[in-house]
């Protein structure tokens, strides 16, 4: 397994809307594999193939309190099951170090195929449902601070702009 580069704010891959995968084959399985190492040396919960320049319809999740449970989602679709929306604050490993409050629906029912290609159904709530909504939006090219006002969002990726450059000098 590969620790890989998590791209940032305003890298211009972030915007781009993820492909559908065609089939869960060993190669995707590498990715997905890739993918849970490169979430868990973040220190994150969950991570979009683009966030780490792969274009493909493809999350892992963690959510559990010992770190060693990943999910894998590909191809999932969410459908919302109520109008009721809660906020939380959100984080991303493509913007470091900035969080500020999501509004999403607080449950949603999620289809995707699992690591071994099987078709799966869940319905999502709390942390679950926020995470779900949160890594498919990376998929359509949103990333959690175009909710924000346009002033918040660009001082997000300025200060973003700033840690990566304070972090290549310090390298």
């Amino acid at each position: 397994m590969t620790v890989r580069t998590i791209l940032t704010v305003p890298d211009p891959r972030l915007k781009l809307v993820s492909k559908p995968v065609e089939r869960v084959d060993e190669a995707l399985r590498v990715l997905m594999d890739d993918m849970a190492e490169t979430m868990y040396a973040a220190d994150g919960i969950g991570l979009a193939a683009i966030q780490i320049g792969v274009d493909k319809r493809v999350i892992v999740m963690d959510l559990s309190d010992t770190r060693d449970q990943p999910r894998f989602f590909v191809n999932p679709q969410i459908t919302p099951l109520t109008e009721e929306l809660k906020p939380y604050s959100e984080g991303c490993l493509s913007v470091p170090e900035i969080y500020d409050e999501v509004d999403r629906p607080a449950r949603v029912r999620v289809t995707y195929l699992d690591y071994d290609g099987e078709p799966r159904e869940e319905i999502a709530e709390g942390l679950f449902a926020v995470c779900i909504q949160h890594e498919m939006d990376h998929l359509e090219g949103v990333v959690f601070i175009d909710y924000l006002s346009r002033l918040k969002r660009d001082r997000a990726v300025r200060r973003v702009q700033k840690l990566v450059k304070s972090k290549g000098e310090a390298a």
